[in-house]
């Protein structure tokens, strides 16, 4: 039986969607089960108007344009890309929480990439992450 992994994705910023990008890379090579669960921060970025152009940083601001030029000079991939991979590899669901898309005015899947399988309440990341071997919160 596959290990599972819950993530509960707050951040929208450019440097910890990143990290979990990686995150999720570690996890797919493991052959985990993940599921991703997209609340208010990160439902902004998962927005189809938003994802690729969101360089916002959360950590160490005055460092935004250097944190950008590495990622560009290390060849990384966006991160919706490296989810996108991680879906390839391994068994990914992405939620997106039905408050954090209303905040955002996003009602329906349609608003949000294409990565997003489904819109669900929090009491779904709750029993997951009740189910989970490792429950993660960046």
């Amino acid at each position: 039986m596959a290990k599972k992994m819950t993530l509960a994705l707050f951040s929208g910023s450019v440097d910890k969607l990143t990290a979990a990008g990686v995150i999720l890379g570690g996890a797919a090579a493991e052959d985990m089960d993940v599921e991703i669960f997209v609340l208010l921060q990160a439902a902004f970025a998962f927005k189809k108007e938003n994802a690729m152009t969101n360089d916002r940083v959360a950590e160490i601001t005055d460092k935004k344009d250097e944190f950008l030029a590495s990622l560009k000079r290390l060849e990384a991939p966006h991160w919706t890309e490296a989810f996108r991979k991680a879906k390839e590899m391994t068994n990914v669901k992405i939620h997106i929480c039905g408050f954090a898309g209303k905040v955002w005015g996003g009602e329906k899947l349609d608003d949000f990439i294409d990565l997003a399988d489904d819109i669900v309440g929090i009491g779904e990341y709750v029993d997951a992450a009740e189910n989970s071997d490792i429950n993660l919160f960046i």
